[in-house]
């Protein structure tokens, strides 16, 4: 390829050099440089690439995409834009020949319930039928791939090449979480998507290194409407009104009020033996029942916005009402194990706010104790120990506190700050600072008719100490204990 084949959808200056120079890679790494790639130059907050060019130089890269002007040799071709961080995700498409354009793509935003909502969608598109690529917190799943992933939308030049393996393997969707973030960094520019989903929107996000305030946060999420042909919004949000001012594409609602174009009626919480989730009515243009088998009335939300975006493109009700009943997701509301005596739920809820959505559904199911099994990171703020513990004393009837990632602090240090919340909350615990430990203790003395959430990790499947991750996933220790228990359990 020549470097001006990359170039159509960027607006550039050339500063020197020839566009007919020819290029077989996108590296915004220095550490990447070699004859044949082209280097894109971004000013970050803690780091400038600019002051890289000497070495990419030395590796043998011929074109450079900069933000300034820059010395190098006269046989370097030097590209100015305004943006790098745009440039790097417009060549990125280019490079990788535009994979999205042969996906049908969704995009999903919004504070809560990206993941979950993501994850329906998957299982309804795939149940029709229609191979579907997936990306977010999860990670990316292409087929039968995993793939992990640092954050919930990847860089730019991942993103697409991401993409080009979904099309090689032969998929015709892809449903993708789109962060703030990703929006605030131009990982998804120049990414056209054919549904978009906005769940909802609350302070999150804020403060250094990431939004300056709310008004940033939700402008940032507001750029998927500039980059879709059709979306669905969230009717019962408080901020609906300044969600949809001066949408700039066809959209419709969703939600459980009167005057949403997708309408969840008559729902009801389940909770048997066999089977813990919710049934309920879908109405858009025909009323559709559902049974849903993830507890929680913010899930109706999530599999109400799934069905919206799956009826619309054409999938076939059926399919919506099977794969939303038989639905079951790495650590968000995932329900490991159900008997006559007791139903032990994983959830990735490490905040207050979080917990408190989580224990507040599960009353909804009227258990004989809620019991919650939980910890908290360590080295970040002491806020969020307290928050959690706060909530475990108002809301849970027993809780069992235990380790989480405690990385470099002592996890008794930890314990004592979520005792102390606990205490002034008025609530019953215990502590057991060996997860496995706490886990087998809750199941070993579940009472007929309990719930257990064991909750902050999720599909996490590590704990990290001492800068050291060692294997630990919350539902395989819970599948442990069950077959060690047989019947007690």
């Amino acid at each position: 390829m020549k470097i001006r084949d990359w170039l159509g959808e960027l607006s550039f200056t050339l500063l020197q050099g020839d566009l007919d120079t020819e290029v077989c890679e996108v590296v915004y790494d220095s550490r990447k440089a070699a004859p044949g790639a082209v280097f894109i130059c971004m000013k970050g907050t803690k780091r400038d690439s600019h002051d890289f060019i000497p070495q990419v130089l030395s590796a043998g890269v011929k074109v450079l995409v900069t933000e300034r002007p820059v010395e190098a040799p006269e046989d370097v071709t030097v590209i100015q834009t305004e943006d790098g961080r745009r440039a790097l995700a417009l060549l990125s498409a280019a490079r990788f020949g535009y994979p999205a354009r042969r996906l049908l793509m969704i995009g999903v935003t919004g504070t809560k319930g990206k993941t979950t909502t993501t994850h329906m969608i998957r299982k309804i598109l795939e149940a029709d039928g229609r191979r579907t690529g997936m990306i977010g917190t999860n990670g990316v799943y292409i087929g039968d791939a995993h793939y992990p992933t640092v954050n919930t939308t990847p860089e730019s030049y991942d993103l697409h090449r991401y993409f080009a393996q979904m099309v090689e393997a032969g998929c015709a969707c892809c449903v993708m979480e789109a962060s703030s973030q990703a929006f605030k960094m131009r990982r998804v520019d120049g990414i056209l998507f054919d549904y978009a989903i906005f769940t909802n929107i609350s302070p999150d996000h804020i403060g250094p290194d990431e939004h300056a305030d709310f008004a940033e946060y939700l402008s940032c999420k507001k750029q998927i409407f500039r980059q879709s042909r059709h979306a669905f919004v969230n009717r019962d949000d408080d901020h609906f009104e300044e969600i949809v001012r001066d949408i700039p594409c066809e959209w419709e609602s969703f939600g459980l009020h009167e005057n949403a174009d997708c309408q969840a009626e008559d729902i009801h919480y389940v909770s048997l033996p066999d089977f813990v989730g919710l049934e309920f009515t879908v109405r858009r243009t025909c009323r559709i029942p559902v049974r849903v088998s993830i507890p929680g009335k913010f899930n109706v939300y999530n599999a109400l916005a799934a069905a919206a975006v799956c009826l619309c493109a054409q999938v076939a009700t059926d399919r919506i009402q099977h794969a939303l009943e038989h639905i079951k997701i790495d650590g968000r509301m995932e329900i490991v194990h159900t008997s006559e005596r007791c139903s032990v739920i994983v959830d990735y809820a490490h905040n207050a706010v979080s917990m408190e959505s989580l224990l507040e559904t599960l009353r909804d199911y009227h258990p004989k104790r809620l019991v919650c099994v939980f910890g908290c990171g360590g080295n970040r703020s002491k806020e969020r120990r307290y928050g959690m513990g706060e909530m475990a004393g108002k809301l849970a009837d027993f809780s069992v506190i235990t380790a989480d990632n405690s990385r470099f602090e002592k996890v008794e240090d930890i314990m004592a700050d979520i005792r102390g919340s606990v205490e002034k909350a008025g609530g019953a615990y215990m502590e057991i600072p060996d997860r496995r430990e706490a886990i087998r203790f809750s199941i070993e003395h579940a009472e007929p008719g309990d719930m257990i959430a064991i909750i902050g990790k999720g599909h996490e499947d590590y704990q990290e100490i001492n800068g050291v991750r060692y294997p630990f996933l919350d539902r395989a220790v819970v599948e442990e204990v069950v077959a060690e228990l047989g019947g007690r359990a």
